[in-house]
């Protein structure tokens, strides 16, 4: 059994094998080179164990984990699908055992396993399973049920129904299939988005599978071998959506404690001290044994926590406890896996193995967990719109509350038939919105993302794969009409707040980075939102009850109040609230701040699990209810923690016209040619060309090329530096003209990166760079250079005659001036630490000062670019005006107008009576 690796230009791993075994172990394999952070905090998350190597932040998870069971129920399931599916068991075992031999090599080369310590582990057989009930458990929404408990408690039911909004807790998705007739190929198109918490590495990786069997490509879940929820065969597509179906149940349980046997039997009392062993009360009156241990969690940096972990015959009890506190409740969750010790995994083979709807549609039969909405559509014209997943059949009660367990009328009897939905007008649409799932769930997305993407089709006869990408950028906000309708009514505001509503009510209602009137609309929301969230009628909703703090989320009220802003506003009569007074206060408060653009404050935020690296993430275009759903709190914050996790466009007719991108990148290593590539597509709305032609694919060796700062090999070491410099603490820098030929991967790398915005080549092709810096080295006037630390490509680095660039217009120009612009490469070995940037700095400045005998040094970032101004700053730099840099042109180049702040470093400043400190050569 053998297995081939190849790689596209953006590192997506290609893995061609003998048979489907040998791939999957080499699936697992490519995976632990390319994202052996990921899988081991994802194991250690599943396992209940993350604290131990993440600290005290990690504990809250670790404590539900255990509680829940999670990795445990793997383990039940696995040895489950050993009985009922034994080729599927070994096929996971394969890619478990590539896993294992990847571990070592692809941590080696991680730097967040020295900075924890951390040594990678084993994988078992289970862990797949547990890593995907750990991404999902929380994905039908059940902590909403003790919200809606809290709401009726302390409001009253009534209440219940104006807080019913997706969340921001719930994850959701845009999908949507258009049907032959209605594209220019006569083959269906299917694409879409889905909305997940967006990490760094990604939640999704893309991935070619091929064998004799099968050739798929797709997004996989790391840490799980396959694809399964969106994937391309070449003759058959599908994707999937959450269905927000209601599935898992909590119930209230009471527990009583046995003591030992006495001469007339064992003693019983409900109580918390002391126990030889517990029991909870059935709906058939019974009293019957409960499962209880303690388990301990270690804590990096702090003390070990002991958890205690009690299972009642409805499940695990993940509230409160036998050993219960004063308040609180014991209350039990139960979720499918761990009552049919299935997690579904017997439908990944058989679609791989798929090659038109129907077999797609029966292998979507073998669906368990999360509970999906799926689209899929094939070269024959067959289509499918379906719910896939199980959902139990039980009373009504259990999908809105908490149940007590000993009441009768609460047990489940049963599973739902999955609905199917149907395709009308050659569409079909699915945005988390009340549809063929209906039946099935209680709170769904609001309409507006299905209704806007269903609009947006109808204006086209005709569609092709590329025009996908209009629709995922689409950022209309519908939702904005209640607040506007309160904006439109109000008078005898302030001069400032009625240029601010006046401004609001010419509004396109597009969330656009770039939009002023986006971020005024905002800044209303929000000082709203906190009006709402801090009036009397809501009070009692104000403290969250003492829940575990992995529920938060769901149970904190100003986001309950964020995110239900539409049906708040709407509602006929809000408990007395006088809501256009409260819009009225927001006007005039958001007109007295100052207000920029929607893309200032509306920030990419990803999650990471540690953050060895900081990053300038950039302003997003979107909203929550913009098909753009980048979603943030309002009222608290305007940060984007969850967006479009991946997009893809499946094309039927030809494979290789589809497309997809990712937030950041195929690799999880940081430093790696490949762990942020894909952002500026990304934030663009750009595609990346989904390619699976072998021969246009290059071939590689088994651990992934990384970018040449993590070369063991010193860059460069025949070329002679014309500045060489040991920095104590730091290390050698040695600055080197550039050849534009020899340094053209590390500086198109460089400059391609979304961080890089600011160095005006975004977007460029390396033929266009080429041309660029061969026309730079062209010029006496101006020179560009390469810094190595340490044999490591630090940083890119030029200079120029300001007499004889376009800054000359804006200062007046002194003898001995000298322009410098600098862009400071990605993390390598060391890269990110506190003074990296303050030591590459002093070591150019001692170059263009000393060893060319310089007076000043002139500086010209962009306006925007705080972070590299306040650097300079603290380097030594003065700062100067601001300035509009005229257009110029240069081969290749497109440079637009440039605002620009000036700043200027002396000579006597920086090295008063100095003489070079390095050692300038030639």
């Amino acid at each position: 059994m053998t297995a081939e690796l190849y790689r596209d230009p953006w590192g997506i791993p290609h893995l061609r094998a003998t048979d489907a075994r040998a791939l999957a172990r080499a699936q697992g394999r490519v995976t632990a080179l390319d994202r052996a952070w990921q899988l081991e905090v994802e194991r250690h998350r599943a396992q209940g164990t993350s604290a131990a190597f993440l600290g005290a932040e990690a504990v809250g998870w670790d404590r539900f984990a255990r509680r829940a069971r999670l990795d445990e129920t793997a383990r039940r399931c696995f040895a489950a699908l050993e009985r009922r599916d034994p080729e599927t068991a070994d096929w996971v075992v394969a890619y478990v055992d590539g896993v294992n031999e990847g571990l070592t090599e692809g941590a080696r080369r991680t730097p967040e396993f020295a900075e924890t310590g951390l040594a990678p582990g084993r994988w078992e057989p289970w862990t797949p399973l547990g890593v995907w009930l750990g991404a999902h458990i929380l994905f039908a929404g059940f902590p909403a049920k003790l919200w809606r408990e809290e709401v009726v408690r302390r409001i009253g039911p009534e209440a219940v129904d104006l807080f019913a909004a997706d969340g921001p807790g719930t994850s959701g998705s845009n999908g949507w299939l258009v049907t032959g007739e209605r594209t220019g190929t006569g083959q269906p198109v299917i694409a879409g988005d889905p909305h997940r918490f967006i990490e760094d590495p990604g939640v999704y990786q893309q991935i070619h599978l091929s064998c004799p069997e099968f050739d798929v490509v797709g997004l996989a879940v790391p840490g799980v071998p396959g694809i399964a929820h969106f994937a391309h065969t070449g003759t058959v597509a599908w994707a999937i959506t959450n269905a927000m179906a209601d599935y898992q149940d909590l119930y209230r349980e009471r527990l009583r404690r046995v003591r030992p046997q006495g001469p007339e039997g064992p003693e019983r009392s409900e109580g918390p001290e002391g126990s030889e062993g517990w029991e909870a009360l059935d709906p058939d009156g019974e009293w019957r044994a409960v499962a209880r241990h303690v388990e301990t969690v270690e804590v990096a940096g702090g003390e070990p926590v002991e958890v205690e972990v009690v299972e009642t015959p409805r499940g695990p009890v993940v509230i409160g406890g036998a050993e219960q506190t004063e308040g609180v409740e014991a209350i039990s969750l139960r979720y499918p896996p761990r009552v049919t010790e299935d997690l579904g995994f017997s439908a990944l083979l058989p679609l791989l193995r798929a090659r038109e709807v129907a077999d797609v549609d029966r292998a979507f039969d073998h669906w368990a967990e999360p509970v999906n909405v799926v689209q899929a559509a094939d070269t024959e014209g067959g289509v499918l719109h379906r719910v896939a997943g199980r959902v139990p059949l039980r009373g009504a009660d259990n999908r809105t509350r908490i149940v007590a367990a000993w009441e009768p009328g609460h047990e489940w009897r049963g599973w739902h038939e999955m609905p199917y939905g149907t395709v009308e007008d050659g569409v079909a649409v699915m945005a988390n919105q009340r549809g063929p799932a209906g039946p099935l769930g209680v709170e769904f997305a609001p309409f507006h993302r299905a209704a806007r993407i269903r609009q947006l089709l109808d204006e086209r006869p005709k569609w092709s794969a590329r025009d996908m990408a209009d629709i995922h950028m689409d950022t209309h906000l519908a939702s904005a009409a209640p607040l506007m309708d309160h904006l439109a009514a109000l008078d005898g505001l302030s001069i400032e707040a009625t240029a601010l509503r006046d401004r609001l009510l010419g509004w396109d209602r597009r969330m656009t980075a770039d939009s002023m009137a986006a971020a005024a609309y905002s800044a209303v929301r929000g000082a709203v939102v906190r009006r709402l969230a801090a009036h009397p009628a809501f009070a009692a909703l104000a403290d969250p009850p003492a829940y575990p703090e992995v529920f938060r989320p769901w149970l904190a009220l100003l986001p309950r109040v964020a995110f239900a802003l539409e049906h708040l506003l709407k509602a006929e009569e809000l408990y007395g609230i006088d809501r256009a007074a409260l819009v009225r206060e927001a006007v005039e408060e958001a007109a007295a701040q100052p207000l920029g653009v929607w893309g200032d404050t509306h920030r990419l935020a990803p999650w990471r699990a540690l953050a060895t690296t900081s990053y300038d993430e950039p302003g997003l275009s979107g909203d929550h209810d913009c098909v753009l759903c980048t979603s943030a709190v309002p009222g608290l914050t305007d940060l984007s923690a969850r967006g479009p996790a991946a997009r893809y466009v499946w094309d039927l007719a030809d494979r290789d016209q589809s497309l997809w991108v990712v937030p950041f990148g195929a690799s999880g290593v940081p430093g790696s040619v490949h762990h942020r590539d894909q952002l500026p597509l990304w934030l663009r709305g750009e595609l990346a060309p989904v390619s699976t032609d072998w021969s246009r694919l290059t071939p590689e060796r088994d651990t992934e090329k990384v970018d040449d700062t993590m070369s063991s090999e010193p860059y460069a070491a025949d070329r002679e530096a014309v500045h060489e410099q040991k920095l104590d603490g730091f290390g050698t820098v040695r600055v080197l003209p550039v050849d534009p030929h020899a340094d053209l991967d590390v500086i198109h790398r460089w400059v391609s990166e979304e961080r890089a915005v600011f160095w005006g080549m975004n977007g460029l092709t390396k033929q266009q760079v080429l041309e660029t810096y061969v026309h730079l080295d062209s010029l006496d006037t101006h020179h560009a250079f390469l810094a190595v630390k340490d044999g490591e490509p630090a940083a890119l680095f030029q200079t120029y005659e300001p007499e004889a660039d376009r800054v000359s217009e804006c200062y007046a120009v002194e003898p001995g001036d000298i322009g410098v612009h600098l862009l400071i490469g990605p993390a390598g070995a060391g890269g990110g630490r506190p003074g990296w940037s303050s030591a590459l700095l002093t070591a150019f400045t001692r170059y263009v000062l000393i060893g060319l005998d310089r007076q000043r040094v002139v500086v010209e970032p962009d306006a925007r670019n705080e972070k590299a101004i306040a650097r300079l700053v603290r380097q030594g730099f003065v700062p100067g005006p601001e300035i509009v840099l005229p257009e110029i042109d240069l081969p290749g180049v497109y440079l637009l107008e440039k605002r620009a702040r000036l700043a200027f470093l002396t000579r006597e400043a920086t090295l008063p009576g100095a003489s070079s400190a390095g050692s300038p050569v030639g």
